[in-house]
């Protein structure tokens, strides 16, 4: 499958969506709210494509028609117009992304399947906005979009079936193994399970019970898991999390999900994990 893509939100999700599909053939349009943040994720696509080629996973070759394949605006209207599927990933704020439908609403045509890359809102919010709920669906990618192969499709309320098919055809195109989450449920269910093993994490940390270290190691030869949750924590952004528990203890009441004092502390402080050079580990 092959079409035109419009990506809102050129941040680290946004470009790397934009990148796998390029690759797969689709013609992408990449919008931002301003050229400076275009340019940025225009230029990650390009570091992360000349690092595929250094490993020799694609050819220079394939880098560039990639590439080629990308257009870039910040004029929501002209990204959206034409696109077949449209991938919203913007601050994960439930009024950003209502502004974000509102206008995808009025100036996507009619056929068009409208995304949301959301990994904690429920996505009968943010379809709520449009006169098109049943062409709204959650595509939850996972970061970084160009190494992990799983794709999370959460069905809002009304979401169609033949929007599910088209979403699920599009995130297979784009390499990616879907889950389906048939009932839309806040922080649905990666970001559910990640986000309350997070927050025991930092707990336990928190009250002095063990070190972020042994804890991850803990997970990682205790459970299996590739990475501690702190370390993903990290990775993912803790500011990232912070919202996702906000948001799922806002929308279930559900106690274990209020988020520990010490992640809210290091989020004033900026410690957000590796793109600030500090979170539960120094980068």
């Amino acid at each position: 499958m092959t079409g035109r893509l419009a990506v809102v939100g050129a941040g680290l999700m946004g470009s790397g969506i934009a990148q796998e599909a390029a690759r797969a053939g689709w013609q992408v349009t990449l919008r931002d709210l301003d050229t400076p943040a275009v340019e940025r994720g225009l230029s990650a696509i390009r570091a992360s494509l000349d690092r595929f080629v250094a490993k020799e996973r694609i050819t220079a070759a394939d880098a560039e028609d990639a590439l080629a394949r990308i257009t870039t605006t910040t004029d929501l209207a002209e990204a959206a117009a034409d696109a077949d599927v449209v991938v919203e990933a913007v601050f994960e704020r439930l009024d950003v992304k209502e502004d974000v439908f509102r206008t995808l609403d009025q100036v996507c045509k009619p056929s068009a399947v409208l995304g949301t890359n959301t990994s904690a809102i429920p996505v009968t919010r943010i379809a709520a906005v449009t006169s098109r709920p049943e062409s709204v669906i959650g595509t939850h990618f996972f970061s970084p979009v160009p190494m992990m192969p799983l794709c999370e499709l959460v069905r809002g309320h009304r979401t169609s079936d033949a929007t599910l098919a088209t979403a699920r055809a599009f995130a297979e195109a784009l390499g990616k193994t879907c889950i389906v989450v048939e009932r839309d449920i806040a922080g649905f269910v990666t970001t559910r399970l990640i986000t309350a093993l997070v927050v025991e994490a930092v707990k336990l940390v928190e009250a002095g019970v063990v070190s972020a270290a042994d804890l991850d190691t803990a997970c990682r030869l205790g459970f299996g898991h590739a990475m501690g949750p702190l370390a993903t924590a990290d990775l993912t952004g803790v500011d990232v999390l912070l919202h996702a528990a906000r948001n799922i203890h806002t929308d279930s009441g559900d106690a274990k999900f209020f988020p520990p004092e010490l992640m809210q502390r290091m989020v004033v402080a900026g410690e957000l994990g590796r793109k600030s050079g500090k979170g539960f580990y120094d980068y």
